[in-house]
């Protein structure tokens, strides 16, 4: 696998697990007693990544304590938001502590269990400066809906209001070209859904990936529970 640096977004409030998951940032979220972003490092951990950036904000400090500069060896850095950034602007923040020229990025509060090397050979093959890991859903609604052509590029992305039935789903997982992104005018703030994906996919070509693996978003409190009966036990020995 070429990259082996990976950007976390874990800053996010958690407004609709408030009342369930009190003092706590989402991705710290408990599940079985293990915090959610646990279960997502690991799978970094054992997919080989040297390197992951937890894009922080809300509660920042409770992660900090927690998981400190290393992941059983692994080392963790921090990009702490002073102010809500957005999801495009916490990933540019994070990017400034990273080296690699590619650079996959995760949402903290998701677990997509792809295959991350098969994933990163297929943005490789396509020399594409964004690709993202898609998911088929009977109903998109939630979500929102991604089209893609025979080549696997990105055709078309329909907003959560607009969307319904079957098809695929963005899975909150990217790899991108470091410098394509750094190297964009855009403002400080903004959101890397509305200003990236749906306004430039079709003056840069953009490639998505269907992914038939597990599938989670703990966002909701149904989905949070859910969690709690099929997540399997994690081992960290």
């Amino acid at each position: 696998m070429k990259t082996t640096e990976a950007i976390v977004l874990a800053g996010g409030f958690g407004t609709r697990l408030k009342h369930i998951v009190n003092e706590l940032p989402k991705p710290m979220a408990p599940i079985n007693g293990i915090p959610f972003l646990s279960y997502l490092l690991k799978k970094m951990l054992d997919a080989g990544f040297q390197h992951v950036v937890l894009s922080t904000g809300y509660l920042h400090e409770k992660i900090e304590s927690f998981y400190q500069d290393s992941f059983y060896g692994m080392k963790i850095s921090y990009a702490q938001e002073t102010e809500p950034l957005g999801t495009g602007g916490a990933i540019r923040f994070a990017l400034e502590k990273t080296t690699c020229d590619d650079i996959l990025v995760l949402n903290g509060d998701t677990l997509f269990d792809i295959d991350f090397e098969y994933f990163d050979t297929f943005f490789q093959t396509k020399g594409a400066q964004l690709a993202v890991a898609l998911r088929h859903e009977k109903e998109v609604a939630r979500y929102g809906s991604v089209t893609l052509n025979n080549a696997g590029k990105i055709l078309a992305f329909t907003e959560k209001s607009k969307a319904n039935g079957a098809g695929l789903i963005n899975g909150g997982i990217y790899l991108l070209k470091r410098n394509w992104l750094q190297n964009m005018l855009l403002p400080q703030t903004f959101s890397f859904e509305k200003e990236i994906l749906e306004k430039l996919y079709t003056e840069t070509d953009f490639y998505g990936l269907p992914c038939d693996a597990y599938f989670i978003d703990i966002g909701i409190p149904e989905d949070y529970a859910r969690a709690q009966h099929e997540f399997p036990t994690l081992s960290l020995d």
